[in-house]
């Protein structure tokens, strides 16, 4: 669950702030774009979540959110011992945020239960992965999606380096500039649009057969072994970026499963991650299909 607070500023170390718009919603990476996914799907129940959730009042909520979205919750179970995850976020005046997550339940997913999740991922186009959850869980879910059939995308955040065995199957990575530079081991700083090509390079050495690396309003970089390009954002009054990049993720998978190029899904997450910064909230700033292609036609 998302505790999500509008502030002026966000607040440095040892500093209070005052805050307003106080909203609370089903979040969490994996969840936002399976959201994101269902609501982006020509046809309900064709996109499926494997999750954990507590044993407490907001694990109800969050499936029943999930599931009027469209998404088959059949592979979200209760945990033994942790409270659903939750994540504190505040968000400021120029829709930056700042967020710390507190996992519970979601790691208690473990590479011990990965055979009983390959049922979920059988007949699946695109697995979609994140790091909110232990890495021997999504190795071994990466390894069976790819022994199932499906395109593995990765979306490697929260940011961290990830070993050769990970990234040798994944298919699409899909960084932002900053978790490109942790990929890559290299200390933060100022990334600029023009520095993409040589990241997403320096990123496809690691392993994966395409990079998208998502560049905010600028739009975002592709990079496959012999292509690169540039793919145009949108202008938008940009409110709260929380999930805009689970939404842009959840909809280049759901392009890709419909069969559209690299460079077409690339337009459609574009259109709908600008749409859901106009929005606060995680899941609730998702747009509806026809909201992404009444966006796109009046571009």
């Amino acid at each position: 669950m998302d505790f999500v607070v509008s502030v002026q500023q966000l607040p440095g170390p040892g500093e209070t702030v005052l805050g307003s718009n106080f909203v609370m919603a089903p979040g969490g990476k994996g969840a936002n774009q399976a959201c994101a996914a269902g609501k982006l799907a020509r046809t309900a129940g064709t996109v499926r979540m494997i999750g954990r959730v507590g044993k407490d009042l907001f694990a109800d909520h969050f499936k029943a959110s999930l599931s009027a979205a469209g998404v088959d919750v059949s592979g979200v179970h209760a945990a033994k011992s942790q409270p659903t995850g939750c994540a504190l976020i505040s968000v400021d005046g120029k829709g930056q945020n700042s967020i710390v997550v507190a996992s519970g339940a979601n790691f208690e997913l473990s590479a011990d239960d990965a055979e009983a999740w390959r049922p979920v991922f059988r007949g699946a186009a695109i697995a979609l992965f994140q790091l909110e959850n232990p890495l021997p869980a999504i190795e071994a879910a990466v390894r069976i999606a790819r022994e199932e059939g499906a395109t593995t995308v990765l979306d490697p955040a929260p940011a961290q380096a990830l070993p050769a065995s990970l990234l040798s199957n994944i298919d699409i990575l899909t960084p932002n500039e900053n978790e490109a530079l942790k990929l890559l081991g290299r200390a933060g700083g100022e990334v600029q649009p023009d520095d993409a090509p040589a990241l997403a390079t320096a990123l496809l050495a690691l392993g994966p057969r395409t990079v998208v690396i998502k560049l905010g309003r600028h739009g975002c970089f592709l990079k496959q072994p012999q292509s690169e390009e540039f793919v145009r954002g949108f202008a938008v009054q940009a409110i709260d970026s929380t999930a805009a990049g689970d939404t842009f993720n959840a909809a280049l998978a759901v392009a890709l499963a419909e069969g559209k190029t690299l460079h077409e899904a690339a337009v459609f997450a574009n259109a709908a991650a600008a749409i859901s910064v106009t929005r606060m909230g995680a899941q609730p700033s998702a747009p509806a299909r026809a909201e992404v292609e009444e966006f796109l036609a009046r571009a």
